[in-house]
């Protein structure tokens, strides 16, 4: 469902239905801000998607603070145990990655889960009512439980073998032993108690107290099935690590673009530098609305480069040296341009650049990088503005829809599998080095973009998506659409995508290889349909635009992923 509406200042957005944006709008109905408001809707969240938002993950907040007429990045990314090293991920019999799909069943692959952190620091900064009260609305909904949708459905469906052979799993998300069938009824009762209990004790029981200890014990002994034959392999997290966590305020990365002012998400996101580097890319070209092919080629190029540069230089910039300003500034951005042939797309992968402060008018192309790691898409994004102009974009994830599959025994949400983002194998000797290898208390690299986009010091636009690698460039092609080629917000969200993150092939929806594949194959794009899941859908955006003083628009996706959800206090009529 799309819903523009408008009403001065005051609204919120999410994608995973009305249930939800009414938690949001039920806070800023009883006075509290923009910050009030997205917890509180995460924590429904972590209610009626499961599998996708939970206590046991992680995000990444942007946020406009009206007052102060600042933005502010908080990092809620998950960090890997002290225990973790680089090999972590090899099979000590073999000395090779662990298949991807039994690193990510495992108590391996959780991380450190930093929700609960980041929503204590984005209260105590931002916020103006205390958590107890704002995980309210979720505890009603875990209650007397939501209605099956045939999303929930599908995303148990595609889980249920490993949910099978996980007790507690099995237990709660396949109630009676089966699948819950659309249209039926999910409560969530022990969900339910942890939020209590929670709202009690604040969020020290997580890390510190009882709660932890009943993580730690889960990630180190999974409550397996004894009579399932799957391998689920114990994690190495340890009760220090959870005392050790800790949210983290950021600088926001920021690239002036077009008149605008484009703030987003910094290292261990790469969603910041890559979306950044892009636009600084794209500004050395004029993109006419009149000829969206050729814009569709620069955009498809510049992705390309930034990529290739995502891969060799960001990872957690507390543990490697991220070169961020140099990632960032216009002269490399310019040496990087020039690569860019306007009738040709350069055979891919590119190699990175070399952000090192000393940029020539071009430098020859290369076709050796790393091969792009795997980033499941399953994450959500909400945006939320209030009426005194505060805007929040929050980006949150456990990783793969289900996470781990390992549920904590009795407390209702599943466990992350955000490690999983780690590169598994170290480089070659003579490669270069690989800034996303695992480590002691590093989080792992992500591409969650959730984006403000400033006019003059005012908030002018926030977007987000899911969608693991591809987040990146939804959002990239969403402010390209929007800033470039002149569609409103409601259309630069609907429009068919595609991504091209250095790889051979660009992937796309149906819609844009029919409407743009013939004319991008002539300059030497292929085009390939994108594999999903879900199979040729790119990305779930969510969106907001204040068009002048009083007025704002709220947008959400039409039908990808069943639709968001885009509500206003007051819609205009």
């Amino acid at each position: 469902m799309q819903g523009p509406g408008w009403y001065p200042s005051c609204l919120t957005l999410l994608p995973a239905g009305t249930g939800t944006c009414r938690t949001a709008l039920e806070v800023l109905k009883r006075g509290g801000n923009a910050m009030d408001a997205a917890v509180a809707s995460a924590a429904t969240l972590g209610v009626t998607e499961p599998y996708v938002s939970a206590i046991g993950g992680g995000g990444f907040i942007t946020y406009y603070d009206a007052r102060t007429r600042r933005v502010y990045a908080l990092d809620g990314r998950e960090f890997a145990p002290r225990r973790m090293r680089q090999d972590s991920f090899l099979d000590p019999a073999t000395g090779k990655p662990l298949p991807f799909d039994q690193a990510v069943t495992s108590g391996l692959s959780v991380g450190v889960p930093g929700t609960l952190a980041q929503w204590d620091l984005a209260l105590r900064r931002f916020g103006s009512r205390d958590l107890g009260a704002l995980l309210r609305p979720a505890i009603r909904v875990a209650d007397r439980g939501f209605v099956v949708d045939q999303e929930f459905h599908d995303q148990t469906a595609v889980n249920e073998a490993r949910f099978r052979d996980i007790v507690p799993t099995r237990e709660l998300f396949l109630p009676g032993g089966k699948v819950p069938e659309v249209g039926s009824v999910f409560r969530n009762p022990d969900l339910a108690g942890t939020y209590r209990e929670l709202a009690r004790r604040g969020t020290g029981w997580f890390y510190e107290g009882g709660l932890g200890k009943e993580i730690v014990r889960t990630v180190a002994r999974p409550p397996v099935d004894p009579k399932a034959t799957r391998e689920v392999r114990p994690g190495l997290m340890e009760r220090g690590d959870l005392d050790a966590y800790r949210a983290v305020p950021r600088k926001p990365t920021h690239v002036p673009y077009r008149g605008t002012d484009v703030y987003g998400m910094p290292p261990s996101s790469s969603g910041g530098s890559t979306v950044g580097e892009a636009l600084n890319i794209l500004g050395n070209f004029r993109l006419d609305p009149r000829d969206p092919v050729t814009a569709l080629h620069y955009y498809l190029e510049a992705s390309k480069l930034a990529y290739a540069d995502r891969g060799r230089y960001v990872g957690d910039a507390d543990k490697v040296d991220v070169p961020l300003e140099e990632l960032l500034s216009s002269g490399f951005a310019r040496e990087r341009a020039c690569q860019i042939r306007p009738d040709q797309a350069a055979a891919a992968p590119v190699a990175p650049g070399s952000p090192d402060g000393r940029y020539e008018p071009c430098v020859p192309p290369g076709t050796q990088t790393r091969a792009l790691a795997f980033e499941g898409p399953q994450t959500t994004h909400l945006v939320v503005a209030d009426k005194w102009g505060n805007v929040v974009s929050y980006t949150l994830s456990i990783e793969q829809f289900g996470g781990s599959g390992i549920t904590v025994p009795g407390r209702g949400f599943l466990l992350n599998n955000e490690l999983t983002d780690f590169s598994f194998q170290p480089p070659a000797p003579g490669q270069a080095p690989d800034p996303n290898l695992p480590g002691p208390h590093k989080r792992p690299r992500s591409s969650m973009a959730p984006t403000l986009v400033l006019v003059d010091g005012r908030p002018r636009l926030a977007v987000g998506t899911p969608g693991g690698s591809t987040i990146i460039t939804t959002v990239l092609q969403i402010l390209v659409n929007r800033i470039d080629l002149g569609m409103d917000l409601p259309a630069a969200l609907a429009a068919p995508r595609a991504t091209q993150r250095n790889t051979p092939q660009v992937f796309a929806e149906q819609a844009f290889i029919d409407r743009y594949g013939r004319d991008l194959a002539a300059r030497g794009h292929r085009l390939e349909l994108f594999p999903g899941p879900p199979r040729g859908v790119i990305g779930a955006a969510t969106g907001l635009e204040f068009l002048r003083p009083g007025l704002v628009q709220a947008v959400a996706e039409p039908t990808r992923r069943g639709g968001g959800s885009a509500l206003v206090v007051r819609p205009a009529r």
